[in-house]
């Protein structure tokens, strides 16, 4: 097992002190895949390329995009390092390319724009959808063998991107346009990885993104080690996620510290009739050795779970005040099955539903219905891929498999929210060495075929978990 940083060790104390220990049980060896994930390779050209000589000037007012793009460009002829001066360099999109190392050392800081233009549309998918959108601050598009890496910060100053967002979901949810305004308040993420191979991100801390934090889309072989994730500094912006891992595979996700304001590591597999279509999974991945503070779930499977979520191994974990701990979610009009997904070694502090597990997420955001008074024929084609009709029969989607084996909660306010539907069961869960302390115990409905061992649930008024519409299932 590799060891956390120095700088980890705070948190994880904080996190462990409110824990007993719990005997874990016999080690099962690791699937043969897990050999396989991260990046197998790394930019090697250790020529140096300093921005400065591009004309990269870090005053924190000088606009850097295109004297730092130049500096890319120039390594990626030869191969080697970019590296910056300490300082703040203010700057739009960037484009890394094969062969190059980013490096940013401590004391610089990469400072996104403010102004959304700064930011080229590219295609790409956004929250399960292919559609056009701003480029990330920084871009892994379609290249292999990329390295960014330092201890230095990236700033994506996204503080008018979360006000823009929340004056149009006041304006868009009262025109019953819920569902669709998180695609219409367009914000850069601060990383993208698409179509990308071996791909290395290590050691930065990046924070107050506009959107997504690191979004690796349609990539393998990706290794995301030791970053860590602050997006609630000066305000909570919404949707940051942590690491959205999205139809992607072989990807290693260790030794993370993430802080922000939706989920910390999430799996991700495509929307509704579009992630339908395109029907790429998102497996072969293992998040271990990492923490979370404030977020909406430590581990989530979906809610796009079109393409299927599979072969994910989650363990070592650690969180404090995460809405959720382990959740799957999904809508029954998305499909896709998420199996095979091992959760081990979880120390849950104050975290409000430790294990939550749903179909039908969110359904004012989940379920598209266009109001009365818009034509079909002026839609954008991005609303009109979110009102595409899926076959219910399609749309159902299928959880099964999941182990979850040693895991304790406390101050947790429900341990157990389960509901699959009557269509689609939840099926084959074997929950081994969990301990919960909450105030309520929960629910599991329409369930079958769980094996519990070693399974705790305290609460004050001893009122067992509800178990209902279910076959074999005893707690």
């Amino acid at each position: 097992m590799k060891r956390l940083s120095a700088r980890f060790l705070p948190l994880l104390v904080l996190a462990a002190s409110s824990f007993r220990p719990v005997a874990a049980p016999i080690a099962e060896p690791d699937p043969a895949w897990v050999k396989q994930v991260g990046a197998h390779s790394r930019p090697m050209a250790k020529t140096v390329f300093a921005a400065a000589k591009y004309g990269a000037v870090g005053d924190g007012t000088t606009f850097n995009t295109q004297a730092l793009q130049k500096a890319i460009d120039a390594a990626a002829r030869k191969g080697g390092v970019v590296t910056l001066a300490p300082g703040r360099y203010l700057t739009g999109s960037l484009f890394l390319k094969k062969g190059v190392e980013l490096h940013l050392e401590k004391g610089m800081t990469l400072l996104g724009s403010q102004n959304l233009s700064d930011y080229p549309h590219i295609m790409t998918r956004v929250a399960g959808i292919e559609m056009k959108w701003p480029a990330a601050l920084l871009n892994v598009l379609d290249q292999d063998n990329v390295a960014i890496t330092g201890e230095g910060t990236v700033d994506g100053q996204g503080q008018p991107f979360w006000d823009k967002y929340w004056t149009m979901r006041k304006e868009y949810e009262a025109k019953g346009l819920r569902w669709i305004v998180d695609y219409d308040a367009q914000r850069p993420r601060l990383l993208l990885m698409s179509n990308a191979s071996n791909v290395t991100l290590q050691g930065l801390t990046l924070q107050r993104s506009g959107f997504w934090t690191v979004h690796v889309l349609y990539s393998k072989n990706v290794t995301v080690d030791g970053i860590t994730v602050r997006n609630n500094l000066g305000g909570h912006g919404p949707s940051t996620d942590g690491v959205d891992i999205d139809s992607s595979s072989y990807v290693l996700v260790q030794n993370a510290d993430i802080d922000c304001n939706d989920d910390n590591f999430c799996l991700k597999a495509g929307r509704d009739a579009d992630g339908l279509r395109v029907n790429r999974p998102c497996e072969y991945v293992l998040i271990q050795h990492c923490v979370a503070g404030a977020g909406g779930g430590l581990v989530t499977c979906g809610s796009e779970t079109s393409g299927s979520i599979r072969h994910i191994i989650a363990r070592n974990l650690r969180a404090k005040g995460t809405k959720n701990g382990i959740q799957l979610k999904s809508a029954t009009n998305r499909g896709g099955t998420v199996e095979d997904i091992l959760v081990e070694d979880i120390q849950l502090d104050s975290v409000r539903v430790p294990l939550t597990i749903t179909m039908n997420w969110n359904p004012a955001y989940s379920y598209s219905e266009l109001p009365a008074g818009y034509t079909q024929a002026t839609l954008p084609a991005h609303w009109k891929a979110m009102l595409t009709k899926v076959d219910p029969a399609r749309g159902l989607p299928h959880f099964r498999n999941v182990r979850i084996t040693n895991l304790q909660a406390t101050g947790a306010h429900t341990a157990i929210l389960a509901g699959g539907v009557a269509t689609s069961l939840l099926e084959n869960f074997n929950l081994t060495n969990v301990h919960i302390s909450a105030e309520k115990a929960g629910t599991i409905d329409f369930a079958q075929n769980w094996q519990l061992a070693n399974v705790e649930v305290k609460t004050p008024d001893n009122v067992p978990v509800a178990v209902k519409n279910s076959t074999d299932v005893h707690l």
